[in-house]
């Protein structure tokens, strides 16, 4: 659980979703229903993704662990968004990744882009 001053009293949702513990049920709702595009453009997810590239130093950590460097431009949920909504927010869930890394991790992505179903973005994560 959360053990920071938002759980004393009266819980601050703002305080929790810095911290990656809860999400909007509004937003939940969305990843829920297939609507992954709201979750991507709402402020939580902008907030969080800042806060994880920079807690990475903006270094893609695939890249890092093999002993190289790449700038991280995507935030990757490690347990997938629609597989863990719940977890959509959550800091040990979310990892620094280079473009490359990130298609690597979404193959069935890359293939239906390369198909022509996808005309713009290979993810849906658009920063």
């Amino acid at each position: 659980g959360c053990y920071c001053s938002a759980s004393q009293g009266a819980a601050n949702t703002r305080e929790h979703q810095r911290h990656g513990e809860m999400i909007s049920k509004k937003l939940l709702g969305s990843i829920k229903a297939g609507n992954a595009k709201k979750f991507y453009k709402s402020a939580a997810w902008g907030h969080k993704r800042k806060q994880v590239l920079k807690r990475d130093n903006w270094e893609c950590q695939k890249c890092k662990d093999k002993g190289g460097y790449s700038r991280a431009t995507t935030v990757h949920h490690i347990k997938h968004l629609t597989d863990r909504p719940d977890l959509a927010l959550t800091d040990s869930n979310l990892v620094s990744l280079c473009s490359a890394c990130h298609n690597e991790e979404h193959p069935e992505k890359l293939l239906k882009y390369i198909a022509g179903e996808q005309k713009e973005y290979i993810t849906e994560e658009r920063w």
